[in-house]
């Protein structure tokens, strides 16, 4: 029994920050993503047994906190918009004590992803953050890779659309 309990140990710790983050992309939300990975990991410790290898554990985490999150943003659907300041307050600074250039910049970039359609945003956070293939996605996601594409074409020009408005001073 020590012994599993090490082990699970281990794939939590191998996998914890991918499936965190994976959460935070989609539901745009830090204690909704906290949430997301604990129920996750959760449903790991109950499936474990059913899961053959890491590559199938990675592929069941991915597509398990996908859905997770998929559901908590639609129970959201009704509460008021968060911001992604919100969770980057302490994700880093410049020297000085106030928010670098690169912590705006990612804020930013957060909301812009957070403003994706949901279908985009996931395979957009599927194939970039996690840099999965189209093929892959369509796989985990159940649906045709013609369906992947086309998520993934639009919410890219509908992310370059946004930053072109809202972020000229960092487009060229």
């Amino acid at each position: 029994m020590r012994t599993e309990a090490a082990e699970f140990r281990g794939v939590v710790e191998r996998h914890q920050r991918m499936v965190f983050s994976l959460a935070l992309r989609v539901t745009g939300e830090y204690g909704t993503a906290e949430e997301v990975a604990q129920d996750v990991f959760l449903e790991l410790f109950r499936s474990a047994d059913r899961l053959s290898s890491d590559d199938h554990v990675r592929f069941w985490l991915r597509k398990v906190t996908v859905h997770r999150a998929t559901d908590a943003l639609r129970r959201q659907a009704h509460r008021p918009e968060s911001h992604a300041e919100e969770w980057m307050d302490d994700a880093g600074a410049d020297g000085d004590g106030g928010p670098g250039v690169g912590t705006v910049l990612e804020a930013r970039l957060e909301e812009l992803l957070g403003s994706l359609p949901e279908q985009m945003r996931v395979a957009v956070v599927l194939r970039y953050q996690e840099e999965m293939l189209p093929d892959e996605i369509s796989r985990m996601l159940g649906q045709p890779v013609a369906t992947v594409k086309s998520n993934l074409q639009r919410g890219l020009k509908l992310l370059r659309r946004k930053a072109e408005i809202t972020m000229k001073e960092y487009v060229r």
